[in-house]
């Protein structure tokens, strides 16, 4: 019978670690798990249920329909209409040039006020920008 148990929690790691691999947490502002992005870039709500996928420039929903684009610094909606700015320093503006918050390199994402929103540590600036301030997964 342990030998039974031993066996199915190892094989329920193995299931679970192989559907996290390379996966990098976002945590909301009380470091609760909101979500999660992996290196390929699919994405993940915390019960590890797909929200979309971030494939090229693309940005598509769990159906692989599309919601957005990523170009240069640009993000638009599926009907190419700008959405907002992410700049290289990780600030984020919307499409008028306000300033909608920041993605710092450590991975802190800040409100316009400087006020702490998350956290997307290892997780590309535009990708948390997307998952924080333009919500085209939520």
């Amino acid at each position: 019978m342990k030998r039974f148990i031993f066996a199915l929690v190892f094989f329920a790691a193995l299931v679970f670690g192989a559907a996290s691999a390379n996966a990098q947490t976002v945590y909301d502002r009380s470091y609760s798990t909101i979500g999660y992005i992996k290196d390929d870039g699919t994405v993940y709500d915390r019960s590890y249920s797909t929200l979309g996928y971030f494939k090229g420039e693309t940005i598509y929903d769990r159906s692989y329909s599309t919601v957005g684009y990523i170009k240069g610094e640009t993000i638009y909606d599926r009907s190419y209409s700008t959405l907002g700015y992410v700049k290289s320093d990780g600030t984020v503006y919307d499409r008028s040039y306000s300033t909608l918050g920041y993605v710092k390199d450590d991975g802190t994402v800040y409100d316009r006020s400087y006020s702490t929103i998350g956290y997307a540590k290892g997780i590309n600036k535009k990708w948390a920008a997307v998952f924080f301030f333009f919500k085209n997964f939520r």
